[in-house]
């Protein structure tokens, strides 16, 4: 292309780039492994960056024109970007299971007390939910399940195209749906630790009816503790495992992929 000819698409071309920025950073802010609340926000953006230069050349074609009025062009950017979060928390709805499944597994082993800064649940959170966040969030990288919703969202332009109303009420559903699958599959990691607080908790209340002179609550407390950690450790690995699989299974149902 000429350079005057050039010089006259590069409105056109930095508009497009925009409109991939807005979807593809607003993802990438919370994509899980790429968008963890530990990597600098910058990195994060720069991810997106780096992906509207990878595929700008591929869906330039089906991008619309600048549109003449500001408006116009400022209302494209916001659905673009309101379709971006989505993805992204959709994807991100999933990794949260660990991270709710670690809370509950601190709970049960009375280390709800002992807390860390958490920047995935915000504030304050568990030692235990800290570690099964980061474990998400390594288990995703090293696994490479992270490519799934980087498909998705490419693939995301085709089930949503640029310039199409968002839709809110099925994209309301799909998110109500993802949070009570989250939820669910939190419960079901933290199961092991429920069964195993009950079992110590009724065997207590039968060493307090048998032997009421017995302080209880001295006994209970670190054997509770050290229960819990040395059942963590014996399970951990198939956790971990489980959640692989489970996790594999929501990012391959994301919208796009269907």
């Amino acid at each position: 292309m000429e350079p005057p000819g050039l010089l006259a698409e590069l409105p056109a071309l930095a508009f497009h780039a925009a409109l991939l920025f807005a979807r593809l950073g607003a993802a990438a802010m919370l994509l899980p492994g790429l968008g963890e609340q530990e990597v600098p926000a910058p990195i994060r953006l720069g991810l997106g960056l780096g992906l509207v230069v990878l595929l700008l050349p591929a869906l330039a074609a089906g991008l619309p024109a600048a549109p003449d009025d500001a408006g116009q062009a400022v209302r494209l950017i916001g659905l673009e970007v309101v379709v971006g979060l989505w993805l992204g928390g959709l994807a991100r709805l999933v990794t949260l299971a660990m991270a709710m499944a670690g809370q509950a597994v601190a709970l049960l082993l009375g280390l709800a007390q002992a807390l860390v800064p958490d920047p995935e649940l915000g504030g304050l959170g568990t030692a235990t939910g800290r570690l099964f966040s980061l474990a998400a969030a390594v288990l995703v990288l090293a696994s490479g399940l992270y490519a799934i919703p980087l498909r998705a969202l490419v693939e995301s332009y085709a089930l949503l195209p640029v310039g199409e109303p968002f839709p809110a009420g099925a994209g309301a559903e799909a998110m109500a749906v993802a949070a009570s699958d989250s939820l669910a599959l939190a419960l079901r990691l933290a199961a092991p630790f429920v069964l195993a607080a009950v079992v110590i908790n009724v065997a207590l209340g039968l060493l307090t009816r048998i032997a009421p002179q017995v302080q209880v609550y001295f006994i209970a407390v670190p054997g509770q503790v050290l229960a819990g950690l040395a059942l963590l450790a014996l399970i951990l690995p198939a956790l971990l495992g489980a959640f692989g699989e489970a996790a594999r299974e929501a990012f391959l149902s994301l919208p796009g992929l269907r």
